[in-house]
């Protein structure tokens, strides 16, 4: 690899530090080439990326970034998995880790806080982006639904009132 590619990489590491939500990082020694591809696409599936980087490079790109507190992380065989929803990433990285024991999670960040193993497990239970936004939308439609069924309560009284009342008369 020569300077310029390098100097791209850095760029490209800068880039995925600064605009992720969350960076899980881990050490995959042992990990196949099929183990591997199975994380890219759970990775890929949740909107997320794997990424495998030399530790030097990463530590330069990490320099000055709001998550740089976890270059210290960066020893062996090291693999990125990050994604913008601050869920995502740690999601698919705990379910790869409970099947697959070659996969070690050493800790992550998300924005400015460094996460250990306990933060990312953590952060891998909290619900994700479009599940709260689906629970907002149910919380915000729950009212119209209540008030369109009060004012129809009456009507349906009243209704059920005139049948018994017809009921008898016959």
């Amino acid at each position: 690899m020569d300077r310029a590619q390098k100097e791209q990489l850095v760029d490209e590491l800068g880039q995925i530090f600064e605009s992720s939500g969350v960076v899980v990082v881990a050490h995959y020694v042992g990990l196949t080439v099929a183990e591997m591809q199975d994380l890219r696409a759970r990775a890929r599936a949740a909107g997320g990326a794997v990424r495998v980087a030399k530790n030097r490079l990463a530590k330069i790109a990490l320099d000055g970034k709001p998550c740089e507190s976890i270059s210290s992380l960066l020893t062996g065989m090291t693999v990125l998995t990050y994604s913008e929803d601050p869920v995502a990433a740690a999601k698919v990285a705990q379910e790869f880790a409970k099947e697959n024991q070659k996969f070690v999670i050493l800790g992550g960040a998300m924005g400015e806080n460094a996460l250990d193993v306990a933060g990312v497990e953590a952060v891998s239970k909290m619900p994700s982006r479009e599940e709260l936004i689906s629970t907002i939308a149910g919380m915000l439609g729950a009212p119209a639904s209540n008030i369109a069924g009060a004012i129809g309560a009456p009507a349906s009284n009243i209704a059920s009132i005139l049948s018994t009342i017809e009921d008898k008369a016959a």
